[in-house]
C-alpha cells in the first residue's frame, strides 16, 4: 500500500522531521510556528481539500522572496513562469522543504525563514546577506505525486493523469495496457498500444507488474526503473521487434493501464474460476434458495459448445435453476452465487465440480470423464429465496420446519455438508424468537433441538468435532436431561481425546436412559480407549524407567570410593 498516511515523527527524531504543529486548521491571518527551528507561517488564503504534497512529490509554486526590510530579491512572477521543484530533496533551502508540505493546493502563505533554514551565515551575494531571515510569499499552484511504490527506491511512480475510482488490479487479474520504454538517453527499445497479460505472471520486465498493482482504471504513469526491476547485470538482448537494454541499465516507462478483468477463485482449491468480462449492476446477489435466471454458453476444452441458452433466435430461451438444489453442476451453483446481476463472466471449471470422472451427455455434445469445463454466463436476473427478516413469526417457523426436513432428506443420502447447511438455515430462521406466541415458542424450542441434534451428526460425520460439541452443548442449555445431546457429545469428545469428559457425559446419559443400547455401546467404545492409552502409558513409563535403571547402574558401577565423611559439629551444641 503506498504511504497516503505518514506515521508522526517520535520525540528525539532529528528535528529535519518535526511535523507542521496544526497547520491543517488554520485561518486567513493566522501566523504560526512550523517545527521547533523558528519557520513561521502566516496564511494568506486557504487552499482546496485536505491533500499536501510530500518528499519525492514535483510542485510548481509562484513566490516573492523579500528580506525582513522589505527589499525584493527574488519573484518567480516577475519572471511570470511558475518555479518547478523536487520536494524534499534538498534543491531548495531547508525552509522551503518544511514550509511547502504544509500547503493545500491553491493555498498562499507567507513563511518567515531563519537564516539557519535559509542561506545561513554565509548568504546569497549580492542579494542576501550573511545570516539574513527571509521572508517568502508562497502561492502552491499544483504538485505531481511521485511515490516509491517498493520502498527500495527500485521504482517511482509519477501520476501522470488520475485513474477513476478506488480499486487496483490484484495478482489473479488480467490487465489491459499500453506503454512505452526508454533508456535515459531517450532511446525507444519498447512500445505497445495494447497489450493484455495476467498481473502475477508479468510482461516485458518486473516493474509493469509491481506498478499495474498500484494504479487505478485509466491511470497514467512514468516509471523510473531502476535495474533489478528491469533487466539487471544482464541487460537484455534486442528480440522480436523490441532493442536491447544495456546491462544495469534504468528505464524510463510510460504506463497507462486502460482496464482489467477481475479474476477470482470462487473455491479455496482454485478449481472454479470467475474472470469478469462485463461488471454486473448494485451489490445484491443470489442466496442458496434463489431462482435465477441466465444466458449461457457451455464448452470443452478444445471449444466444443456441449450447451448454449438465451442466445441466438430465441434470446427469451434462458437457463434457469434454483440455486443450491442440485439441479446443475456445483462449481455453476458456487459461481452464480458470486454474481450480480447484468454481470458476465467467463468461469473456468475443474472436474471435480463439473461432471466428475463420469460421461455426460449435454443438449448439443457429450462431455467426456474428467473434462475442465468453461462456461459464458450472463446473469440476466434473480429472485432471491425469503431471508428470515422478510418472515412473519408464522412464516419463519414454516420456513425452519421446510429447511430442516429438505436436511434430514439430505443426510439420508449421505449429503452430509448440504444436510448441515439445511440444518444451520432452519435455525437461523428461529434464533430470535422473543416476538413469538407461547405456543410458536414451544413448536420454535422443538424446531431449535431437532435442528441442532441432526446438524451435530452431520458435524461427527464430516469429522468437525468441534463443532459437533458446540451444537450439542446448545442443545443441553435448552434440555438439560437430553440423552441424544450427551450421546452426542461424548463421542465428540473422544474424538477430542477429552476422555475424561466424555465419561462425565456419558454416565449422565446412562443415568438419565439406563437401558439406552448405543449409549452402553459407546461407553464400552470409551473403556477400551482408556484402557488402551493406560497401556501405552505404562509401556512408556515401564520403558523410562527401565533407561534410568541402567544409567543408575552404570554410575554407581564407575563412581570412585570415597572415604566416608564425619558429620559436621555444631560448635555451638
Amino acid at each position: 500500500m503506498e504511504d497516503d498516511f505518514d506515521m508522526p515523527a517520535a520525540e528525539g527524531m532529528d528535528e529535519d522531521m518535526d511535523l507542521p504543529e496544526g497547520s491543517n486548521f488554520m485561518k486567513v491571518g493566522d501566523e504560526k510556528e512550523i517545527g521547533s527551528q523558528g519557520l513561521k507561517k502566516k496564511l494568506v488564503k486557504e487552499g482546496e481539500g485536505w491533500d499536501t504534497p510530500d518528499n519525492g512529490d514535483e510542485v510548481a509554486v509562484h513566490y516573492t522572496g523579500t528580506l525582513v526590510d522589505g527589499t525584493k530579491f527574488d519573484s518567480s512572477r516577475d519572471r511570470g513562469e511558475p518555479f518547478t521543484f523536487t520536494l524534499g530533496q534538498g534543491q531548495v533551502i531547508k525552509g522551503w522543504d518544511l514550509g511547502i508540505k504544509t500547503m493545500k493546493k491553491g493555498e498562499n502563505a507567507v513563511f518567515t525563514i531563519p537564516a539557519e533554514l535559509a542561506y545561513g551565515e554565509s548568504g546569497s551575494p549580492p542579494t542576501i546577506p550573511p545570516n539574513a531571515t527571509l521572508q517568502f510569499d508562497v502561492e502552491l499552484l499544483s504538485w505531481v505525486s511521485v511515490k516509491d511504490i517498493c520502498k527500495d527506491g527500485g521504482i517511482f511512480k509519477k501520476i501522470l493523469k488520475e485513474g477513476e475510482k478506488w480499486e487496483n488490479p490484484k495478482d489473479p487479474d488480467e490487465v489491459f495496457v499500453k506503454y512505452e520504454v526508454k533508456l535515459d538517453d531517450g532511446t525507444v527499445v519498447s512500445k505497445s498500444d495494447g497489450v493484455e497479460f495476467t498481473v502475477e505472471e508479468g510482461h516485458f520486465c518486473p516493474a509493469l507488474s509491481k506498478a499495474v498493482k498500484t494504479m487505478k482504471k485509466g491511470e497514467a504513469v512514468l516509471l523510473t526503473v531502476k535495474p533489478q526491476y528491469g533487466f539487471g547485470e544482464k541487460g537484455k538482448p534486442a528480440s522480436g521487434g523490441d532493442g536491447s537494454v544495456p546491462p544495469n541499465a534504468t528505464l524510463n516507462i510510460t504506463l497507462e493501464l486502460v482496464s482489467w478483468k477481475t479474476v477470482s477463485n470462487v473455491t479455496d482449491d482454485k478449481k472454479v474460476v470467475k474472470k469478469i468480462l462485463k461488471e454486473g449492476e448494485g451489490y445484491e446477489k443470489p442466496n442458496e434458495g434463489a431462482v435465477v435466471k441466465l444466458k449461457l454458453i457451455g464448452k470443452l476444452q478444445d471449444g466444443t459448445v456441449f450447451l448454449k441458452k438465451g442466445h441466438g433466435d430465441d434470446e427469451n430461451d434462458l437457463f434457469e435453476f434454483i440455486v443450491d438444489e442440485e439441479q446443475v453442476i456445483e462449481g455453476l451453483d458456487k459461481a452464480v452465487i458470486a454474481m450480480k446481476k447484468g454481470e458476465v463472466a467467463l468461469l473456468k471449471i475443474a472436474p471435480e465440480y463439473a461432471f466428475g470422472s463420469s460421461e455426460s451427455k449435454q443438449e448439443l455434445a457429450i462431455v467426456p470423464p474428467n473434462s475442465t469445463v468453461y462456461y459464458e454466463a450472463e446473469l440476466v436476473s434473480f429472485v432471491k429465496d425469503k431471508e428470515s427478516w422478510d418472515m412473519n413469526t408464522e412464516e419463519k417457523i414454516e420456513a425452519a420446519g421446510k429447511k430442516k426436513e429438505e436436511g434430514n432428506a439430505l443426510f439420508k443420502s449421505g449429503k452430509y455438508l448440504r444436510a448441515s447447511k439445511r440444518y444451520e438455515k432452519a435455525a437461523k430462521f428461529i434464533e430470535y424468537d422473543t416476538s413469538f406466541s407461547e405456543e410458536e415458542k414451544k413448536q420454535s424450542k422443538v424446531l431449535k433441538v431437532t435442528c441442532n441434534l441432526n446438524n451435530a451428526a452431520c458435524k461427527l460425520k464430516l469429522k468437525e468435532y468441534k463443532q459437533a460439541e458446540k451444537l450439542c452443548t446448545k442443545v443441553l442449555e435448552l434440555e438439560g436431561t437430553n440423552v441424544k445431546a450427551l450421546y452426542r457429545r461424548a463421542q465428540a469428545y473422544m474424538n477430542m481425546a477429552d476422555l475424561d469428559l466424555a465419561e462425565f457425559d456419558i454416565k449422565k446419559a446412562l443415568e438419565i436412559d439406563p437401558d439406552n443400547r448405543d449409549v452402553k455401546l459407546e461407553y464400552k467404545v470409551l473403556k477400551e480407549k482408556v484402557k488402551e492409552i493406560n497401556k501405552k502409558d505404562a509401556k512408556f513409563y515401564g520403558n523410562m524407567f527401565a533407561k534410568l535403571t541402567k544409567l543408575q547402574t552404570f554410575d554407581s558401577n564407575n563412581a570412585t570410593p570415597k572415604e566416608a565423611e564425619p558429620m559436621s559439629i555444631d560448635s555451638k551444641a
